[in-house]
């Protein structure tokens, strides 16, 4: 299931009110509690935060912190 913005919106708008019971996309859920409310919240969050980040490229420093090398 693809998480939206407007599914984080509706759990929010609910936190924001006090209400246990939210309608999204058409369909009604009623959580047992506010804590499983921000559960459910928290868990919309990071599957956002995991769809959209992108991997960034590997990189490689190198530290040279010697005189280099000294002929005789």
């Amino acid at each position: 299931m693809a998480v939206s913005q407007t599914d984080i919106d509706a759990l929010n708008a609910a936190l924001k009110n006090g209400e246990r019971v939210v309608k999204s996309d058409g369909v009604l859920v009623e959580y047992r509690s506010i804590a499983e409310l921000i559960s459910a919240r928290n868990s919309l969050v990071a599957q956002m935060a995991a769809e959209s980040s992108v991997a960034r490229p590997r990189q490689t420093i190198i530290v040279h912190g010697g005189r280099g090398f000294r002929g005789a």
